[in-house]
């Protein structure tokens, strides 16, 4: 995949924003630009706004369904919405994947696309608009998204073993992401997508009684917190019971989640190891500003890293299509 302080993200300056954005997109990954859709659907930004809204002001748990939604596209075929796609065998199948929710939201948009400006929009455009529009609403911070994808004719579910997984190491999550053209700083920032949402007990039970076959518990997560979190997630419970990922904070956009991992508070395994390894734990401490460190500011740089991780591999020009709806190939 973090939302709070609602109008201080809000009001972060846009040039800063900007300069984040044109930073992405001087990396050389992909050729998408802004306003692409200026002269062929002026629109386009609008009417996925305002339908990412009334689907967020219904139920407010599709905001990290979306930007989850993103991420397991982009990392797989690249960012070109093969992650919609209906079908026996194909993205959507994977474990990894059953849990994303949101689909109805993208689904809407294209159907009221496809009214103002047929053929026109990609799914995969859609959805990295979106994204960004529910990190907003979320109480996080905007950022231009360029344009310019298509979509994918390719969804298996057998592509998706490169996805980023909740017990990987910190050196295979770094691998992972320079697969795909992103640093360290990167995996840290997208990391912090996880101060929105939850996560069901079955992806982290086993870090509250017998980790690593020693009987006892992860030895990583506070003393304090373990109580709260067996209370939550009892032994041999309801594994689909679902968690907030950003304990106290999991509708909020904002960086308690860094200080959560500070404080052994992280929920996923993956996630409290950014702590613990020093080649991550510097840019966490950066994030939470401590002293003798150069600081970073979340808002801005997860709008710069969402930039770039919404570059990957993408398809332009000829190569793909646009759907006329999300689900299935033309």
């Amino acid at each position: 995949m973090a939302f709070h302080n609602m109008n201080q993200q809000v009001l972060v300056p846009m040039f800063l924003l900007l300069v984040a954005t044109f930073a992405g997109l001087s990396s050389g990954q992909g050729a998408t630009r802004l306003a692409f859709y200026a002269r062929t659907c002026p629109r386009v930004e609008s009417i996925v706004q305002s339908t990412v809204r009334t689907h967020f002001n219904a139920d407010r748990t599709v905001a990290p369904g979306i930007l989850r939604m993103l991420f397991h596209d982009c990392f797989v075929q690249g960012c070109d919405a093969s992650i919609l796609i209906d079908g026996a065998g194909t993205e959507k199948t994977a474990g990894p994947n059953l849990l994303l929710r949101g689909y109805e939201v993208i689904d809407d948009a294209k159907r009221q696309l496809e009214t103002a400006c047929p053929g026109v929009v990609s799914c995969a455009d859609i959805l990295a608009l979106a994204a960004r529009d529910s990190v907003v609403l979320a109480g996080g911070p905007s950022w231009a998204v360029p344009t310019g994808r298509r979509d994918g004719l390719v969804s298996l579910a057998s592509d998706t073993s490169n996805l980023p997984g909740f017990t990987d190491s910190v050196d295979l999550q770094k691998s992972k992401f320079l697969d795909k053209g992103l640093n360290t700083q990167d995996l840290v920032t997208l990391s912090g997508g996880h101060t929105i949402g939850t996560s069901a007990c079955q992806f982290f039970r086993y870090r509250l009684y017998n980790f690593n076959s020693t009987g006892g518990p992860d030895p990583t997560i506070a003393a304090a917190f373990l109580p709260t979190l067996r209370a939550l997630c009892p032994d041999g419970g309801d594994g689909s019971r679902r968690i907030g990922l950003d304990n106290g904070s999991e509708n909020r956009f904002d960086n308690t989640y860094f200080a959560n991992l500070r404080n052994g508070r992280g929920i996923l395994e993956s996630d409290q190891k950014l702590w613990t390894d020093s080649s991550t734990n510097t840019f966490v401490q950066r994030y939470l500003g401590v002293r003798g460190l150069l600081g970073l500011t979340f808002s801005v740089e997860f709008g710069r890293s969402m930039v770039k991780m919404s570059n990957i591999e993408v398809k332009t020009g000829t190569n793909g299509e646009i759907r006329r709806v999300c689900s299935a190939i033309n």
